[in-house]
């Protein structure tokens, strides 16, 4: 059996024959070499809109002409690469194409695995999407990997928890497309209370907050800005109605807004002498409004910090006392009484706690 050899240079050799081939070991390498640049070159392809062939020439560590002869080997293999001209040119992926191989360091599986593991573990019901993720992933990994995985898995320790669901992988997709194309929604949510509801609403963004992602939206029926949970969405059907766009909203903003003015039970307002740094340190914009007084309306003089109006709505008042004490200067509870109750009743106890109440424990 001949076997071909380096260029300028001849061996003939059998398999059985022990010899050692040159030829075969520098065409293998050059192989190796080839094949491992054009997987580098698909992957940095893949990150980016565009590659000028200087940066790739630089990336790769070759010259133009040798990045041109890989991008051809890649159209040889059905890669959809674009040449652009031009003087922005340079080569991309054709738009809208799904290209594989992936290619992942070791760390940045395990960082995905991890990833989609923490959500699992955290989710009451954990999705197929992700179960399915995480068996592809493992499979693909080597040996070796996938052990250290599993130790890694193994001396982690999860604190019980009550759990959310995981939002549904389908239905993200559905409310991302509908905020891009403008288009009402037909929402099936649950409440909080396990209640199923059906809302029309004109979806407006989404926006994470404190590990959970929240659609803020127009609701149809109310005639108000609302926000709901992801996770709480199990359906969200495209109506043939568009709405028009908004003024550029602050999402961010207007979530946090959207929670200060939940219609809770009780309506909680202080006048805070304080700044608005130090108070936003207890009552952050999720938690209260904050309007600051004007000088007319501050009930000591315009010496040092200025009094604010926070405004909380609440389910309970239990968590407030503490929040007040924490503030460490003057308060007033303008409404509501219940509030001054559980404040006078927390303030007894600390004096006790502290054995200075007029009557000690010590009496009995």
């Amino acid at each position: 059996m001949n076997v071909a050899c380096e260029p300028g240079r001849r061996e003939d050799a059998t398999v059985n024959t022990g010899r050692k081939l040159p030829g075969i070991r520098v065409r293998m390498d050059a192989m190796a070499d080839t094949t491992a640049r054009a997987l580098h070159l698909l992957e940095l392809l893949q990150s980016a809109p565009r590659r000028t062939g200087a940066e790739l020439a630089d990336r790769l560590g070759v010259d133009e002409r040798t990045v041109r002869r890989d991008v051809a080997r890649l159209s040889d293999l059905r890669v959809p690469v674009e040449t652009l001209r031009g003087r922005y040119g340079g080569y991309r992926l054709a738009p809208g194409q799904r290209v594989l191989p992936l290619m992942f360091s070791t760390e940045e599986v395990i960082a995905v695995f991890l990833g989609l593991a923490r959500s699992q573990a955290a989710s009451r019901e954990p999705g197929v999407a992700a179960q399915t993720a995480l068996s592809k992933i493992k499979r693909a990994l080597p040996a070796t990997d996938a052990t250290r995985i599993d130790a890694l898995l193994s001396t982690m320790t999860r604190t019980p928890q009550q759990g959310d669901s995981a939002p549904d992988p389908a239905v993200m997709l559905a409310l991302a497309e509908a905020v891009d194309h403008r288009h009402v929604l037909d929402l099936r949510y649950v409440r909080g209370d396990g209640t199923p509801s059906r809302r029309t609403v004109h979806p407006h963004g989404l926006v994470a907050h404190s590990d959970r992602w929240y659609l803020v939206a127009f609701d149809t029926d109310r005639q108000e800005d609302r926000t709901f949970r992801a996770d709480r969405i199990r359906s969200a059907r495209p109506t043939s109605g568009t709405f028009a766009p908004p003024l550029p909203p602050d999402l961010e903003g207007r979530l946090l807004d959207l929670f200060a003015d939940a219609d809770y039970q009780f309506r909680v307002v202080l006048h805070i002498r304080e700044t608005e740094e130090r108070i936003r340190g207890h009552l952050p914009r999720s938690v209260a409004r904050l309007e600051r007084l004007d000088p007319a309306e501050e009930q000591e003089g315009h010496g040092g910090p200025p009094w604010h109006r926070a405004e909380i709505h609440a389910k309970q008042l239990d968590w407030l006392p503490s929040v007040i004490a924490a503030l460490d200067c003057e308060v007033v509870i303008e409404h509501p009484d219940e509030l001054r109750v559980r404040v006078k009743a927390a303030a007894m106890r600390l004096l006790h706690a502290a054995g200075d109440d007029r009557r000690s424990p010590m009496d009995d």
